[in-house]
């Protein structure tokens, strides 16, 4: 297969109508007869493999539907999908996996931020040019990934920090805090910018364990937080889902969720966003999982030689109680 330029020089973001216009291209030549070939364009199809962290909150599903509505056939190309269920050694053996085939772009969303250099260096040799989504990686490989798409989760744990300390401070307030995934780009980056927007204030993190950015760790953990503290007066959780576990587990103890104990997330799926309406919760940051668009555009620049981004940085918005009323009707995800 024809070895691909790794572009690393910033360019402006298109729209999303720009994508469309681009239609499919291809770093081999269209095929004579035209078979198997994108509709209307007769170019070859694009092969991605993509490697999904899993299905482990309501974000997640909205994102890979986002990706699997955007790199289909009609728009020029051949998807391979691989769920890793949380689990890094999976994803390590689906990229390699892509890299045998021979496609022309792998992308994966990396369950961890490290324990990937081994497995990008085999890519790079390969020629395979790689695009991360939604999480980045710590590696020591000169030029890893053309593109990284995503949130800056440092500043959406920074906005709910900063929320956190506008509404509250002077108050006093425990805080206990559901992180995502040990070890994962959202965990850390959340955890610390959150930090970092309550030093100074009188608002103390009393608790801060993993509910691995599912509902029913979010519910696990706060059973333990409730059990082992009776003074909590707010919970930041990393993601809705977990939130949505402890609204379960404040409401089995007796206790009204939004008023007894607040509660702060970060995503904004409808879910999250019918409880914000609810006043389970009080506010949401949002991390938008609609990466679809982006990705298959910067596939098809990249397949095509063209630069693209180094770093594609997504608009997400924050809600309070009466912002998620308005929003919910045209809610996407």
């Amino acid at each position: 297969m024809a070895r691909h330029t790794f572009a690393r020089t910033t360019l402006a973001a298109l729209s999303a109508v720009t994508l469309l216009a681009l239609g499919a291209c291809s770093s081999e030549p269209p095929s004579s007869d035209g078979g198997d070939g994108a509709e209307g364009g007769g170019d070859e199809l694009i092969s991605v493999g993509f490697s999904q962290v899993g299905a482990e909150s309501g974000w997640r599903s909205a994102n890979t539907m986002s990706i699997k509505d955007a790199l289909t056939e009609e728009n020029g190309f051949e998807l391979s999908f691989s769920d890793a269920q949380q689990k890094q050694e999976n994803q390590i053996s689906a990229i390699r996996n892509y890299i045998a085939q021979g496609v022309d772009v792998i992308a994966f969303s990396p369950v961890v931020e490290t324990g990937w250099d081994a497995v990008l260096e085999e890519a790079k040799g390969a020629g395979i040019p790689v695009v991360l989504t939604d999480r980045a990686v710590e590696t020591t490989v000169e030029d890893a990934y053309v593109s990284f798409i995503g949130s800056d989760f440092v500043e959406e744990g920074a906005r709910s920090g900063e929320w956190a300390v506008e509404q509250y401070d002077g108050e006093g307030y425990k805080v206990v805090e559901l992180q995502g995934t040990t070890g994962s780009a959202p965990a850390i980056d959340r955890q610390q910018g959150f930090a970092d927007a309550i030093e100074g204030s009188d608002l103390e993190v009393i608790d801060s364990q993993t509910g691995d950015f599912t509902r029913d760790g979010g519910k696990k953990v706060m059973e333990g937080f409730l059990t082992a503290h009776d003074d909590i007066d707010l919970v930041f959780a990393h993601n809705d889902d977990m939130g949505l576990g402890a609204v379960e587990a404040i409401e089995a103890a007796g206790m009204t969720p939004g008023e007894d104990i607040k509660i702060i997330t970060i995503d904004g799926v409808k879910d999250g966003m019918a409880a914000l309406a609810e006043g389970k919760f009080n506010y949401i940051v949002e991390c938008n999982p609609l990466l679809g668009p982006d990705l298959a555009e910067v596939i098809q620049k990249t397949v095509a030689g063209e630069d693209v981004e180094e770093r594609i940085v997504t608009q997400d918005e924050a809600f309070d109680q009466e912002g998620a009323k308005e929003a919910l009707p045209d809610r996407q995800y």
